[in-house]
């Protein structure tokens, strides 16, 4: 496996619109509003995990829709590094506190 050290990161993993069974694997509290490549992509940057795009890969729970994905170096469990890159998108919007539903 060429992608040894890293991890894969889905815009789906922390995606506020999607659920659980569709791939979020954060809360929904901690989620963004349909993640881009580029925001994950800046987020795992300034966080300095080293992110690699891959823009023509599709989720395999939803491999009709070509999202894309990034790979970051493994620095520790994913749903701890999936939150902090939702939470530096959050601040690269500008919205810090969390919506209210």
């Amino acid at each position: 496996m060429r992608d040894k050290g890293k991890l894969v990161i889905w815009p789906a993993y922390i995606d506020q619109t999607k659920s659980r069974s569709s791939g979020r694997i954060i809360s929904r509290k901690n989620a963004v509003k349909e993640p881009h490549l580029n925001e994950i992509k800046e987020a795992a940057r300034q966080l300095g995990l080293n992110p690699e795009v891959e823009p023509e890969k599709a989720y395999p729970k939803s491999w009709w829709e070509v999202s894309g994905r990034v790979l970051i170096d493994d620095k520790g469990p994913k749903s701890v590094i999936a939150k902090q890159i939702a939470l530096a998108i959050k601040k690269m919007r500008g919205q810090e506190a969390p919506a209210k539903p």
